[in-house]
């Protein structure tokens, strides 16, 4: 299969690039910029050794769904989608933290739980509480953006105003922008018989000033869904939920005995496992979409996204 691995374009009027986990950002005059979501998998901060065929454009679709269906309440950076693995934005200067949105006690926050915390980055949680059980209001759980490669880190908003993160006045609008967002999430993922349960937001600053959604949103990277039919049943069993997210992928690390920590071996991720993950994720972008999942001609995929940014930036006057 085709994937996107690395990338390695010279596009016009090319100023930079920035390679993160998933994605690879090209400046283009100090104007724009290109994003590509690349087929890598990132678990525990670590990049997979192979990559899951149509990850990037899932990911890069679902990502501009929700943010044409969320620009009414939040500006975004978004400005076009020339390929499918493509999205082309507002230069915008990143905030160096992500806003972490979690409405019920899972993932992350459910094992710093079972390990004894009763606080995340500064918020409290109740006693009480079993697994994937509801907040009784959303908590918003900050943690640094890590660069090249390195670990998120948990910081509570008290830490990210002591050390001059973000200013108070721009932090306020982050939390309000996340909650704005979350419950629009929540709104969209009901409608499709699912429950938005966390996710995660990250913010720009335009040139000319504005605070702006970046990168994506409500996507099985950035979030977690439970099946809303059987929730309240299976809480009440103790069951395990049904998710649509990359949890099913953490999962199977863990069961393997992988979580990221040093010294420890990624298992093997044989043909069978990454077709497996594969129609995960499209079955992921169907059930969050509502829509079928179109398989884009991945025949020569990195000369298709040349081609096509090449084509816009051209119309956009840019060569």
């Amino acid at each position: 299969m085709n994937t996107i691995n690395n990338t390695n374009y010279q596009f016009p009027k090319q100023k930079s690039v920035y390679k993160g986990k998933v994605r690879e950002v090209y400046n283009i005059n100090n104007q724009l910029l290109v994003m590509i979501a690349t087929d890598r998998l990132s678990a525990f901060d670590v990049i997979m050794p192979k990559q899951i065929p149509f990850k990037g454009q899932i990911l890069n679709q679902i990502a501009t769904k929700m943010m044409q269906a969320t620009e009414d309440i939040v500006p975004n950076w978004l400005i076009a989608t020339p390929d499918e693995n493509v999205a082309v934005g507002h230069l915008c200067e990143p905030f160096k933290v992500e806003m972490v949105i979690r409405g019920y006690l899972s993932g992350h926050a459910a094992r710093e739980y079972k390990a004894g915390k009763r606080m995340l980055c500064g918020v409290n949680m109740p006693e009480g509480m079993n697994e994937n059980d509801k907040f009784p209001e959303p908590i918003i759980t900050p943690s640094t953006k890590a660069e090249n490669g390195e670990h998120d880190e948990d910081i509570s908003r008290e830490d990210i105003l002591k050390k001059g993160v973000v200013s108070e006045q721009d932090y306020l609008i982050l939390e309000d922008y996340t909650q704005k967002l979350f419950k629009r999430g929540t709104e969209i993922a009901k409608e499709r018989g699912l429950i938005l349960v966390d996710t995660k937001y990250e913010f720009g600053r335009t040139k000319e000033g504005k605070i702006v959604l970046i990168d994506e949103i409500h996507t099985p990277d950035s979030s977690r869904y439970f099946y809303y039919d059987g929730y309240a049943e299976r809480q009440e069993k103790g069951e395990s939920q049904r998710q649509l997210s990359k949890e099913f992928v953490r999962q199977w690390l863990i069961q393997n005995g992988f979580q990221g920590k040093e010294g420890q071996q990624i298992p093997e991720m044989t043909d069978a496992k990454i077709n497996e993950i594969s129609e995960r994720y499209i079955e992921l972008y169907e059930q969050i979409t509502g829509d079928s999942f179109v398989k884009a001609d991945v025949s020569n995929v990195a000369e298709r996204i040349e081609k096509n940014v090449c084509s816009f930036l051209e119309l956009s006057g840019i060569k």
